[in-house]
């Protein structure tokens, strides 16, 4: 299927490896312009290189920045490299995993901003832009969390839900009927640094290895795996196609059927 976003342009957060590099991987092969942001130069400069072997247009460009979105300066940059987004994907590191006897306000209003107030920045950024150029696709990376709360993510189900609902409102404003979508993409457990380590963390608080953890929390999902980057990259490029464009405000759950509520 030809998802009609060719010759696009699109910001993709943390985009260095993980769920971000899978959906800036999907976007650049269906001839979309990509500018990928994450802290981490090396690792960034590597998928740099990655992209722009997988793109089907030669012209098509990709651009890195190695930057902090979750900071002004960081947000001053990747709009340095380019000024008009038509797809905005936001990620950001979720906060570490523990117990909330043990967070400070200060854990509280970074989890907020990393998570929460920064993609209301990069929507606030794009949003009108979009809506006069008719066109535009903003999918936040967020958290299966939202929808089933993990004990040991309090600082991320806190500020994700916080996204969702502000999100429900933006997304059904005046945009909505001006070609401009914005939906949730929720992952389960993809094979990722962040589920390791969530991993490494249940294990820590229950004393049993992270093998047994591993095949515990892979025998809970009916489909019996983790997912991966390259599928979940499918989803969000689908969501950013002129053929979702009757898809917004939506919390959108990839978690191989481990959810197990009717709605």
């Amino acid at each position: 299927m030809d998802l009609g976003i060719s010759g696009k342009t699109a910001l993709v957060c943390g985009a260095s490896k993980g769920l971000g590099y899978g959906c800036a991987l999907a976007l650049v092969r269906e001839g979309v312009n990509v500018v990928i942001v994450a802290r981490g130069a090396e690792a960034l400069n590597a998928a740099h290189e990655q992209l722009l072997g997988a793109r089907p247009r030669g012209d098509a460009f990709v651009k890195a920045v190695a930057a902090d979105i979750t900071t002004p300066e960081g947000r001053e940059a990747a709009f340095a490299a380019h000024g008009d987004y038509d797809i905005v994907v936001t990620n950001a590191g979720g906060p570490p995993p523990g117990d909330f006897r043990d967070w400070e306000r200060d854990h509280w209003l970074k989890a907020v901003e990393g998570n929460m107030l920064t993609p209301i920045e990069l929507i606030k950024r794009t949003v009108d832009g979009m809506a006069r150029r008719g066109f535009g696709r903003i999918v936040n990376i967020t958290s299966s969390a939202v929808k089933a709360p993990i004990d040991i993510l309090g600082l991320s189900n806190g500020a994700r839900s916080g996204l969702t609902g502000f999100v429900a409102g933006v997304a059904r404003s005046g945009i909505a009927a001006r070609g401009v979508t914005i939906n949730n993409l929720l992952p389960g457990a993809f094979a990722t640094d962040r589920l390791e380590s969530t991993l490494a963390g249940a294990a820590a608080k229950t004393g049993q290895g992270v093998d047994a953890i591993r095949a515990a929390r892979q025998a809970a999902i009916p489909a019996g795996r983790f997912g991966n980057a390259e599928e979940f990259g499918a989803i969000c490029a689908f969501l950013c196609s002129v053929q979702a464009g009757y898809i917004t405000g939506q919390n959108v759950l990839a978690d191989g059927g481990a959810y197990p509520g009717t709605f």
